[in-house]
């Protein structure tokens, strides 16, 4: 029997999954934000008992209840509240999916959005090795002060770097970013000012959206759930100012597991500039109209 065989054939005691799943999750996901099965119903074009059905099913399969409902209203229970930003991933994920636009390409993802207006935003995971391979002095500089302070965050071993990078807490609402470096690529691309701004914010409000959100997620969970270290390099395009024009920009990304001083997860994220794009069918036309000056000073 080979893998897809065994993926695609479950054991007799396995768990047989739905083949509505993702309709059955999109009820969910759109219940969850309107907390009222009427207009969940109107939004998702279905029926009261079709949308009922997917909720009790889904509650079946976890073994738990997702919402408290108390004379028609309804309120997320605390799996509800849990579960929630993987179900928002799922569906964002599978929308990238089924456009073709997220593939493996040397065992490493891929993933790629072109925008109607003309945004686009690829990026692909690469081998650790270019950390040490690479043309980044601040990256290798934040990986060995990750190494040497164990992973905590307020190590005297990592103080150094902390003006490099930026700092996420994961919440219901998904990643939000709690604390910017003064010198690092966000503020240098933003200006001080600007960059400050988005302290607080959740990722999908940073630019690009949804779309964007849904990319990086992905990664970011992956590094939450292994408790490692990984490294991508995007290419995309970026207003300096609100109302700006997109300005072509690529970057490599190092995203490293941390630990806050109560024990909770901490992801740090540092960003450096890419001189060379190794990210499958692209070029370096891309690089000849970048601009100069968003260089992280190191």
């Amino acid at each position: 029997m080979n893998k897809l065989t065994e993926i695609v054939a479950p054991a007799a005691s396995a768990v047989k999954i739905p083949a509505l799943l993702f309709e059955m999750i999109r009820s969910f996901v759109v219940l969850a934000d309107t907390l009222n099965l009427s207009h969940a119903v109107k939004q998702l074009e279905s029926t009261r008992q079709t949308v009922r059905r997917h909720i009790s099913q889904l509650e079946e399969l976890m073994g738990a209840a997702l919402f408290e409902v108390d004379e028609r209203r309804y309120q997320l229970t605390e799996r509800g509240i849990e579960v929630l930003p993987e179900a928002i991933d799922i569906l964002a994920r599978g929308k990238i999916w089924v456009q073709g636009n997220t593939r493996h390409v040397g065992g490493l993802l891929r993933l790629e959005h072109e925008a109607p207006n003309g945004w686009n935003f690829y990026q692909q995971q690469q081998p650790l090795t270019q950390i040490w391979d690479g043309e980044s002095d601040m990256l290798r500089e934040v990986f060995a002060a990750w190494v040497n302070s164990k992973g905590e965050l307020e190590h005297l071993n990592f103080q150094m770097m902390r003006p490099y990078v930026l700092v996420y807490r994961d919440s219901p609402n998904g990643w939000i970013c709690i604390e910017l470096g003064q010198e690092s690529f966000y503020t240098k691309w933003w200006g001080w000012k600007n960059a400050r701004s988005s302290i607080g914010r959740p990722l999908g409000q940073f630019p690009g959206g949804p779309e964007f959100e849904a990319m990086l997620n992905a990664p970011f969970r992956e590094v939450q759930a292994n408790g490692g270290v990984r490294l991508d390099e995007v290419v995309t395009q970026i207003p300096r100012e609100e109302g700006e024009q997109p300005i072509p920009l690529a970057y490599k990304r190092l995203l490293l597991a941390s630990r806050f001083p109560d024990g909770s997860f901490a992801l740090i994220a540092a960003i450096d500039r890419s001189r060379h794009i190794s990210i499958a069918g692209l070029d370096q036309t891309t690089l000849d109209v970048m601009p100069p000056d968003a260089i992280v000073a190191f």
